[in-house]
């Protein structure tokens, strides 16, 4: 979150639960099989619940999962797990409060932790996200990654993207997965490169003797493109092919339009037909190559 905050938009410009259902519900019979939310906190909207449990009963729907920063989540893990979800992505940029409280503007990270456990109690998979940004968490990735000795949790250290709101200048990459690995091996040299699953955008390895696993996830130097089958839709409606376009569909004005399934299914499949090859085209094809200025609090984690 960019630490002027953002500009909120009234409810009319955002999607919907019944708009979202109806996505959702189309894109499955499509052959989509698995649903994420994103936060930020998706629990900071009213009403999500119902909406959750409406997806989770959607027929050919296979996985539902959640990303979250975990603030306001806790309370909600038993019903997630009573709903049939079983993985969890937590965002986590730190183990320190103090850096927790510099990075992200809240005096939050008891919540967080709490929300850790709560997934862990009741075994929901937790994939722990932390994007590395240097001058600020790198001293982080070693306590991190010593996570996975003794909790079942999948750690992933994401370059860090230039998705920093307006008037934030992003001085390019210094920690690339390279580098992290790097960092890792220092610390764990007998580090072991693992089978990554099919379509994965992180490179996994194992600790010998640790319960857990740890990822890196090239988000800024994108060599996981060719792979990629992720689409992803924006609380206003824009249909993202790549996280670095700026929206090749708007769902939501075709749907208040009174496009019905035939032609919304079209315009679907128009669009995941041009996608581009890699996330540098998809930047390139910007509208007026205008470079990357919004904040991923606005795209969605």
């Amino acid at each position: 979150m960019p630490p002027e905050g953002l500009n909120w938009l009234s409810r009319k410009e955002l999607m919907t639960y019944e708009e979202m259902l109806r996505s959702c519900s189309l894109l499955v019979k499509m052959g989509i099989e698995k649903i994420r939310i994103t936060g930020g906190e998706p629990f900071v909207r009213k009403d999500i619940m119902p909406f959750l449990t409406a997806l989770s009963k959607l027929n050919g729907l296979k996985e539902l999962t959640l990303t979250t920063n975990g603030v306001l989540t806790a309370p909600h893990v038993p019903e997630l797990k009573r709903m049939g979800i079983k993985s969890v992505n937590l965002s986590l940029d730190t183990l320190d409060a103090g850096r927790f409280f510099t990075i992200t503007l809240r005096d939050e990270f008891a919540k967080v932790m709490e929300t850790l456990q709560e997934l862990l109690k009741h075994d929901i998979e937790v994939k722990i996200n932390a994007v590395v940004m240097d001058g600020k968490n790198t001293r982080d990735i070693i306590p991190l990654a010593e996570l996975t000795k003794k909790l079942p949790v999948s750690v992933r250290f994401i370059e860090e993207m230039p998705f920093n709101g307006d008037g934030h200048i992003y001085g390019g990459l210094k920690w690339d997965y390279l580098r992290i690995l790097d960092e890792l091996k220092g610390n764990f040299p007998d580090l072991q490169k693992i089978t990554d699953p099919l379509y994965s955008t992180s490179y996994n390895y194992r600790v010998p003797g640790h319960r857990g696993t740890i990822g890196i996830i090239a988000a800024y130097s994108r060599t996981f493109c060719g792979t990629c089958n992720r689409i992803r839709i924006t609380p206003q409606g824009d249909l993202k092919t790549c996280l670095y376009d700026d929206g090749v569909l708007n769902i939501k004005n075709r749907l208040r339009q009174g496009a019905d399934e035939i032609e919304l299914k079209d315009l679907l499949l128009k669009a995941f037909g041009e996608r581009p090859k890699d996330g540098w085209e998809a930047e390139q094809l910007r509208v007026g190559h205008v470079g990357i200025h919004e904040s991923m609090a606005t795209i969605g984690g």
